[in-house]
């Protein structure tokens, strides 16, 4: 469904053809596309129920380079009523009459009877919105006023009211009363003042549309007037984001990882260079092998069942496969080159309390005894 913008006001001469053909030249700029009569089908058509034809001598003389598709179409009510149907056209620009003759009788059809009023009700009919230009000057005040409130508003058809031909040599105080005026009225204005230049009344008769002029300062000023109002009305058609699709995350090792995950930073029941608690070494975990310790196996480092040199006091003891000496018969144990043995605190804890039997043995009173009878 192609969106169709209906230019239109009851006052003649503020600028509808010239709002037409270069909105709709914008944005076929924007849109891209084939050029008028290349074969294709553009994106954007403009239509001209006017039939004093001046758009149709306008895009007669831009000739092949017209960048949309034109139709003049002000007897052919068929095709108005289906303008929105038409085949790959995004948008549909519509130039209406110069002058409307409103009946003032408020029961009756505002638009009267005729071929004009006619084609306006076939292209109302189906219009997404209504461009209202409007001059900075009082007496086109009266028209537009009646314009909206008889034709526009009584058909629930948004629109907008748009500032046309303000010189910037005439001052601000026009502008500014203008915009009062429609504020007043409580309509919706546009932003953008689309001011007056002479390019744009040489454009016809030069063969020109506003996208097609020359790459000078007035040029470019004139150019950005209609590519502000198409943005601001909505013309240009905008693509939607594409959408995210949620994808979980992979369980893989990384250097955050989750739990049960080895990492270099890691959390509770993960080997990490920084073990947990309960853990014998300085680079074990339990029931977790790891490059620094294995379970139940003699490391250099660590291992689950012996005693290490940064192990606590409940480390268990080693098992009795080993037969150990009697503590009466062995002297006090010696500082070990052996760190495993060396570091055992069972053991030496075991040879401490056999030193005490070891100092009061039998074999000592004997000896005193021996000396006295020597002395005597």
């Amino acid at each position: 469904m192609a969106h169709v913008h209906v230019i239109l006001n009851q006052k003649g001469g503020v600028g509808k053809s010239t709002l037409a053909v270069n909105l709709a030249a914008v944005t076929a700029d924007v849109l891209g596309g084939p050029p008028s009569g290349s074969g294709g089908q553009p994106p954007v058509v403009a239509v001209s129920i006017d039939p004093q034809g001046s758009a149709v001598w306008w895009s007669e003389r831009v000739g092949d380079g017209l960048p949309f598709d034109f139709v003049q179409a002000h007897d052919d009510l068929a095709g108005l009523a289906a303008l929105s149907r038409i085949p790959s056209a995004q948008h549909v620009f519509v130039d209406t009459p110069g002058w409307l003759d409103l009946a003032e009788d408020d029961g009756a059809d505002p638009l009267g009877k005729g071929a004009a009023a006619d084609a306006l009700r076939a292209v109302l009919s189906n219009a997404t919105d209504v461009i209202v230009p409007i001059e900075p000057e009082p007496l086109g005040f009266q028209p537009t006023q009646r314009t909206v409130e008889k034709v526009v508003k009584p058909r629930g058809l948004p629109f907008r009211v748009v500032i046309n031909n303000w010189d910037p040599r005439d001052g601000k105080s026009d502008l500014e009363q203008t915009r009062a005026f429609v504020e007043g009225q409580g309509w919706p204005l546009a932003r953008t003042v689309v001011r007056h230049y002479k390019l744009h009344t040489r454009a016809s008769a030069d063969g020109l549309v506003v996208t097609q002029y020359g790459a000078n300062k007035v040029a470019l000023q004139a150019r950005e007037d209609f590519f502000r109002l198409a943005l601001e009305v909505g013309l240009a058609a905008i693509p939607r984001p594409a959408s995210r699709k949620k994808t979980s995350r992979p369980q893989t090792p990384s250097t955050a990882s989750t739990t049960k995950t080895p990492s270099t930073a890691s959390t509770t029941k993960t080997p990490s260079t920084a073990s947990t608690t309960k853990t014998p070494s300085t680079a074990s975990t339990t029931k977790t092998p790891s490059t620094a310790s294995t379970t139940k196996t003699p490391s250099t480092a660590s291992t689950a069942k012996t005693p290490s040199t940064a192990s606590t006091a409940k480390t268990p003891s080693p098992r009795k496969t080993a037969t150990p000496t009697k503590a009466a018969k062995t002297p006090p144990p010696r500082k070990s080159a052996n760190p495993t043995k060396a570091a055992n605190p069972t053991k030496t804890q075991k040879t401490q309390k056999t030193q005490k039997p070891a100092q009061a043995t039998k074999t000592q009173k004997p000896a005193q005894a021996t000396k006295k009878k020597v002395t005597a």
